[in-house]
């Protein structure tokens, strides 16, 4: 399964050329995987406050293909493409239509309050990738 969040650009999140600025990808990209795990029934703020659990960003990698502008309705899908027991590894596009505009590959981990590694559960885990 492929989760797709629509977002729209505004003015804010533009810089001077009138192009979505670049690390306003990072944020629509944070917004989707936030609704892809929420689709998946997975309660974040549940998950930290009865076992100690969070999700943390342990690496992007991102293309720039094609700028967004003003007033664009993206679509930014989620699809997991790996998990092992200490990461979760995703696929994150943003398109205009039919044009690829940014492509990212982002490595989740999971922290405990305490901020060190902790293995995913390994019903999370699962599910991640059966809807993946």
């Amino acid at each position: 399964m492929t989760h797709t969040h629509s977002v729209r650009v505004y003015y804010e999140d533009t810089d001077l050329a009138g192009i979505v600025y670049y690390a306003n990808y990072l944020k629509f990209i944070e917004r989707a995987r936030s609704e892809w795990v929420r689709a998946l029934g997975v309660d974040q703020a549940a998950l930290k406050a009865e076992q100690g659990l969070v999700f943390a960003v342990r690496r992007v990698e991102a293309d720039y293909l094609a700028p967004a502008r003003f007033d664009d309705l993206l679509s930014v899908t989620t699809e997991a493409e790996a998990a092992t027991p200490a990461r979760l590894t995703l696929r994150q596009q943003v398109r205009r239509g039919d044009a690829l505009l940014f492509d990212a590959r982002v490595v989740l981990v999971c922290l405990d309050a305490g901020a060190r590694p902790r293995r995913f559960p390994a019903a999370l885990r699962a599910l991640c990738i059966d809807h993946g």
